[in-house]
């Protein structure tokens, strides 16, 4: 059965999804938003209530019906849009949503035949935020930092006995899985150069990051509380802003 090909993370989240539900037109306006909607047949419905004043998608919630990949690509869906602009809503992918809720880096969260359901969710998501593309958004906008657990937080097994090239690597692949795909969504990029005394992390940022004042903010610290979730609870990162790739 396809449900035993699914992610543990996927069945959670089609279980119990966080966003189910819909927003009325009047329900938008008493809040100051406008309603945009994404509709894909009878399929799938993405309401999004978006700030008319700098495009961010303040709340959005997903109506669904048939397929349960549909469901948990959809809620998975509405949680990478929230607090997004339009804009960058649109650059959101289907391996995207499937790396958000992958257990493990390399493995796909969602079978290769579901890959028409996550594109039925990416449609929605276009032709709800082709609704918004008069409304201005600031170019100094920055995305919220990745959202991360602090209960979850767990070391990595066998991290004490693992040589300074392994421990590089393991920051790597969580950088690769978890962070990287977020950064990328506004042209940036970060790359691991160092790990000093076996906790400091040396990192370095490319692209847009170089010239974004949440590098060394927001953004560095939620990749510093992501590592210390997944990797190890006393690491701390620290940015080279001398060496810039671009």
């Amino acid at each position: 059965m396809i449900w035993k090909q699914y992610s543990k993370k996927l069945k959670e989240r089609i279980d119990h999804p966080r966003a189910g539900g819909s927003f009325t037109e009047e329900e938008a306006a008493r809040s100051g938003m406008r309603l945009a909607m994404g509709k894909e047949g009878r399929e799938l419905a993405l309401y999004l209530l978006v700030d008319l004043n700098d495009g961010v998608i303040a709340d959005v919630k997903f109506q669904a019906y048939g397929h349960s990949a549909l469901i948990g690509a959809a809620d998975v869906a509405c949680e990478l849009l929230l607090r997004k602009n339009y804009d960058q809503a649109l650059r959101i992918s289907a391996d995207l949503i499937d790396r958000h809720v992958r257990d493990k880096g390399d493995v796909p969260a969602f079978p290769a035949e579901c890959a028409k359901y996550l594109n039925l969710v990416i449609d929605a998501i276009e032709k709800a935020c082709e609704q918004c593309r008069d409304i201005p958004f600031a170019d100094t906008y920055v995305a919220p930092p990745m959202s991360f657990d602090e209960e979850a937080a767990v070391e990595y097994p066998g991290w004490p006995g693992l040589s300074t090239k392994q421990k590089i690597t393991v920051i790597e692949e969580v950088i690769a899985s978890d962070i990287r795909p977020y950064i990328q969504l506004d042209a940036g990029d970060v790359k691991v150069l160092n790990l000093l005394e076996g906790k400091e992390v040396i990192i370095a940022y490319s692209g847009a990051c170089t010239s974004c004042y949440s590098s060394t903010g927001a953004t560095l610290n939620a990749i510093q509380q992501i590592l210390r979730m997944k990797v190890h609870p006393h690491l701390v990162v620290t940015p080279n802003l001398t060496h810039h790739e671009h």
